[in-house]
């Protein structure tokens, strides 16, 4: 059953929330959706969604400092959560509408979501993506059955003609956060966790647009009241703690992150409003946090997950989230262009302290690059890359620059390295390029 919180004039009214949570007011006008909403959802989604049980990583945990658990939505159909309440929601219109068309917009993961719940639930659907989107995601959507039209730069560009769209032709929008029945497909993964993952004293989640962790919060608020729920934005587009710190929803004038399925301009009323009644602490991360995340979990877990998906564990990591006891963290999605990441992994090394691009400035004669690679062999490094210029260089008439590519262990181990070289008199500073 839906709760009415009414939007106070002045100071804001102190709505009591059955959470299991100091109650907390809710500043707008919001419906929102309890636990047999979500219990609903569950059902229609029996024998459409592909299990993905919580487990548990030993060698993260060591990292962290504690327990981590992973809740790996990646590995679901369409390769992230959205298809949860994308199915809620188009499976709900095709029950009272049956041969309505469907209209959404996305950068990606609620693309393929919907078009392949209105496949499933026999709608046609059209889909508004920007017009940067990667490739494989447009190519994806387009195979789960969905027309694809790339207009704007941004989500929220989509957003906005999918709207208009929708008023022309009569069509259904499906929003990719601000709508109930999406909100309660998505707290599935709630319910699931409250049952996977009882031992968790935080679950974090990422945040872009909301919809996601609202529907977690509400779930887990009625089903393991005593677990917190901690929020995670990337630092270049913290929509959801600037309407926080602002008490509305707030539009950002400025997007940069390599997270591009959680970079939204503006939350909604009904997501800020769950958020307030139901989450305990959103946190940002900043993009060496989120590349290392990446990397690891490549390296340690065989897992490719998005930037988007990833920030949960960037934020662990780093220390952001509170307490020592188990983490369990929710891997959103794992839609990446390969292309990008190569880019990604390549940002995560250099993050990650592991490779060095060295600028080096010799004496223009023989045997000066010679002595240096040997100095360096000394050192026992693996050299990667050599680069030698004369001609545009930022050296005087009888040098040269030297731009040496290294393997490294870490950060600490690059300084070392670093110092070492200037001990034994070579003018070395590392290169910009390298991170």
């Amino acid at each position: 059953m839906w709760t009415l919180f009414s939007k106070g004039l002045g100071m804001l009214p102190f709505i009591p929330v059955d959470n299991g949570r100091e109650d907390r007011p809710v500043p707008c006008r919001s419906v929102l959706i309890g636990l047999q909403d979500v219990e609903r959802a569950a059902s229609r989604l029996v024998g459409v969604i592909r299990p993905t049980p919580t487990v548990a990583s030993d060698s993260i945990s060591r990292l962290a400092g504690r327990p981590v658990l992973f809740k790996p939505e990646h590995l679901q159909r369409t390769g992230s959560f959205k298809l949860r309440g994308a199915y809620n929601r188009v499976a709900s219109v095709a029950e009272s509408q049956p041969g309505v068309e469907v209209v959404a917009a996305s950068a990606g993961n609620h693309a393929q979501g919907v078009a392949l719940a209105s496949t499933l639930c026999g709608l046609a659907s059209l889909i508004f993506m920007p017009a940067n989107a990667p490739l494989p995601k447009v190519e994806a959507t387009r195979q789960y059955g969905a027309r694809v039209e790339l207009t704007g730069d941004t989500v929220d560009d989509c957003i906005d003609a999918a709207r208009a769209y929708a008023a022309e032709r009569g069509a259904v929008h499906v929003p990719p956060f601000d709508d109930p029945e999406v909100i309660a497909g998505q707290g599935t993964v709630g319910l699931e966790l409250a049952a996977e993952a009882p031992e968790a004293e935080v679950v974090v989640v990422p945040v872009g647009g909301g919809g996601l962790i609202s529907g977690i919060a509400t779930a887990l608020a009625h089903r393991s009241p005593a677990t917190r729920v901690v929020g995670v934005e990337a630092a270049g587009a913290p929509s959801m703690r600037a309407a926080l710190d602002a008490g509305a929803p707030v539009r950002l004038d400025r997007l940069h992150t390599m997270a591009d399925g959680i970079a939204l301009r503006s939350v909604s009323e009904l997501t800020l409003a769950h958020v307030r009644a139901y989450v305990d602490d959103v946190v940002v991360v900043d993009e060496e946090e989120i590349s290392r995340a990446l990397l690891l979990l490549l390296e340690r877990s065989k897992w490719v997950v998005e930037p988007a998906g990833a920030v949960g564990l960037a934020a662990v990591l780093a220390g952001r989230v509170a307490g020592r006891g188990p983490a369990a963290v929710v891997l959103s999605g794992g839609n990446v262009d390969p292309v990008l990441l190569t880019r990604l992994i390549d940002h995560g090394l250099s993050a990650a302290g592991r490779y060095l691009i060295l600028r080096v400035v010799l004496d223009d004669r023989p045997g000066s690059l010679a002595a240096l690679t040997a100095e360096v062999a000394a050192l026992g490094l693996n050299v990667l890359a050599v680069e030698h210029h004369r001609s545009g260089a930022r050296v005087a008439v009888d040098e040269v620059e030297v731009l040496l590519t290294l393997e490294t262990r870490d950060p600490a181990h690059r300084q070392d390295v670093v110092a070492r070289l200037r001990a034994a008199g070579y003018r070395a500073e590392p290169s910009t390029s390298g991170g």
